[in-house]
């Protein structure tokens, strides 16, 4: 599977099966309020001594300062090398010396963090999270050595295929805008970047109004509302103003290149999608299923893959954006190929979108969305990652009972009007990063 693919495939819920947790039939979210007034969703497990947290800030990398692009990625990989008193080497030894595991990221669209720990070490957890959200040192060596880290990674990514046909993907369809922009950051802003901007980020950013959490584990209520004070209770109660402006992605049909001279080819692809919450969402995520989401029963691996051998794999994802929506694509293939694999790639759209979609495949879809529901739910984490995500997209406490009946509930016809309306063959834009035979560059 190729990187981007590989991307692809990380933007839907995943779950590594690290510790038990009960099924999904057996889960009940508890809404929970602190005494200091901040919320956070949970699903109570006594049944191993261990409780996973996750939350979220609302705006992330696309609220980055223009010209210093990567800030909140710097922020995310800076949170956890040194806090308070202690310098980078002693925090993470007061983490590691209790199993604690603490780490942090960013998307366009919010900053995220992870909290696992022993019970008995809950505590000092919260203690050590508050200090990393409020208290972050930004000391010069660490400073410099994670810039340098981040350097190398983007010269790295500036001779993968994959990276550089996602990153210019992305900067066609988003011209002028945030979602345009390199959340990683580029050679040139990255280096601009000090401790001042780090601490105005975490000034502005980090704050109550804009958190949420979601929880699961060996705690109580009561022990919760505690522990949520501990390690937010020092957090400003408001943010800074920040707002994204709404973007509809510029695509049309054409098909770019940029040169690299590797053997193979990163195609990545494009067409608008819907947000989470448009009422087509679930008939979407049932046509992507078939499109190319399915991995060896969809669409696009069978025509790309198993007709033609033509890639070793090609797929799709939908991709909600707080501000736009995307249905994203991508597959890897031989210089010699890629002309062909494109227009495989583009009859499918249009078979598709003039209601080439079998009541046998919709039913097959169906079957394996909701017989595949309770997997994400086989981990600590992964329940308070659903219980994150849930509240992000207000899809409410009772989402967990009402998903199979969404998804059940998507009709022949409705799959058809959606394909009709999402996949026109002339808002398919694509990118190529390679040496494409029969495709001129474009740069």
């Amino acid at each position: 599977m190729t990187k981007l693919l590989s991307l692809l495939a990380a933007l839907a819920f995943t779950v590594p099966a690290l510790l038990a947790a009960p099924p999904a039939g057996a889960i009940e979210v508890q809404q929970v309020k602190s005494p200091g007034g901040i919320t956070a969703w949970l699903v109570q497990d006594k049944l191993n001594p261990i409780l996973s947290l996750r939350f979220a800030f609302r705006g992330g990398a696309a609220l980055d300062p223009e010209g210093k692009e990567g800030l909140a990625r710097m922020a995310a990989a800076l949170l956890d090398e040194g806090a308070g008193d202690m310098d980078a080497r002693a925090f993470r030894a007061a983490l590691e010396d209790r199993s604690i595991s603490l780490g942090f990221d960013s998307s366009f669209d919010e900053f995220g963090g992870s909290l696992q720990m022993l019970t008995e070490h809950r505590d000092t957890a919260a203690g050590l999270l508050a200090l990393a959200l409020t208290r972050p040192r930004f000391d010069a060596d660490a400073l410099a050595r994670v810039r340098s880290q981040i350097l190398a990674r983007l010269r790295r990514d500036a001779e993968s295929p994959d990276t550089v046909a996602q990153v210019r993907l992305f900067t066609e369809i988003f011209p002028g805008h945030a979602y345009g922009r390199r959340s990683r950051g580029t050679l040139e802003s990255v280096p601009r970047i000090g401790p001042e901007d780090l601490r105005r980020f975490v000034g502005a950013r980090f704050a109550r109004d804009v958190l949420v959490v979601g929880v699961a584990g060996d705690i109580t209520a009561a022990e919760l509302g505690r522990l949520l004070d501990r390690a937010f209770g020092a957090l400003p109660s408001s943010s800074a103003p920040a707002q994204i402006p709404e973007v509809a992605p510029k695509i049309d049909s054409r098909a770019l290149v940029s040169r690299l001279k590797v053997p193979q080819s990163a195609i990545a692809f494009a067409a608008p999608g819907v947000k989470r919450d448009d009422p087509d969402y679930y008939a979407a995520y049932v046509l992507n299923y078939i499109l190319g989401g399915g991995g060896f029963t969809s669409r696009l691996h069978e025509e790309v893959r198993e007709k033609r051998g033509l890639a070793y794999s090609a797929g799709t994802s939908l991709h909600p954006l707080r501000r736009s929506a995307l249905i994203l694509g991508g597959a890897g293939t031989a210089n010699a190929r890629v002309k062909e694999t494109i227009d495989v790639v583009r009859a499918e759209w249009r078979r598709m979108a003039e209601g080439g979609v079998s009541a046998e495949e919709i039913e097959n879809a169906k079957t394996y969305l909701t017989g595949s529901f309770p997997l994400r739910f086989t981990t600590l984490g992964g329940i308070a990652g659903m219980l994150l995500g849930m509240q992000i997209e207000n899809l409410g406490p009772d989402y967990i009972d009402r998903y199979n009946g969404l998804i059940n509930a998507v009709s022949a016809e409705s799959v058809a009007r959606v394909a009709r309306r999402l996949l026109d063959p002339a808002r398919l834009l694509v990118v190529v990063a390679g040496e494409p035979e029969g495709l001129a560059p474009t740069e």
